[in-house]
């Protein structure tokens, strides 16, 4: 089975760049002014062109209401909608009966009880992401660069389409992809420098090292 990448937090053109040619299937946009990732929808809209036909775009939102994914939509044109914040279950089908684009429903993890929350977003949300719970005082729901324990997925039902999230980087992907199982994963601060600022270089050895750990497991 093939491993969705998405490369999120994108703002720059060398940055889309470096994700598409590394074999992105997702590049990411986030919308969230405390965010250092944070992007305007117009110039999302601009750097998201250089994906088409080539990996989906996904625009990153946090509780947003409808008028400012009115203006997402209608700048970037996304191919998905990701909901990070606490969008409850009507909230998630509100927003693809308004924009009929597929939602990924994002969840913070810390232990095996937390996957209780996702329950009732089976067959709404067309993918969940798992991501950690952020560290006391952080006002970012991703992005924190920290992981959660990736066994409480064990068990998890196959049917259920997620990607892996939090403090993924090239030093431990192989790990991670061991002990979940992931239909795909995103990574944010794992390839960046500092907060927000994309390293073209972190960006292919990440490639490389998600390569390793599958021709390890083919092997």
């Amino acid at each position: 089975m093939s491993l969705d990448i998405k490369i999120c937090g994108l703002k720059t053109d060398e940055a889309v760049a470096a994700a598409l040619d590394g074999g992105a299937s997702h590049i990411g946009f986030i919308f969230f002014a405390k965010s250092p990732r944070n992007v305007d929808p117009a110039e999302a809209g601009r750097l998201r062109q250089a994906a088409r036909g080539r990996a989906k775009a996904v625009a990153v939102t946090v509780n947003a209401d409808n008028t400012f994914l009115d203006q997402i939509v209608a700048a970037m044109n996304p191919d998905m909608l990701q909901l990070h914040g606490e969008e409850s279950v009507a909230r998630v089908e509100e927003i693809k009966a308004r924009y009929g684009l597929p939602v990924i429903k994002a969840f913070a993890l810390r232990e095996r009880s937390d996957l209780d929350q996702i329950a009732t977003y089976v067959g709404v949300a067309d993918r969940m992401l798992f991501d950690a719970k952020p560290p006391k005082g952080s006002e970012l729901p991703g992005g924190n660069g920290v992981s959660f324990e990736w066994q409480v997925l064990s068990g998890l039902d196959a049917s259920i389409d997620y990607m892996l999230s939090g403090g993924l980087n090239a030093g431990n992907i192989g790990d991670a992809l061991k002990a979940s199982l992931p239909n795909g994963v995103d990574i944010s601060s794992g390839v960046e420098s500092a907060p927000g600022v994309k390293d073209v270089g972190l960006i292919g050895e990440f490639f490389r090292a998600v390569r390793a750990a599958k021709s390890a497991d083919a092997a």
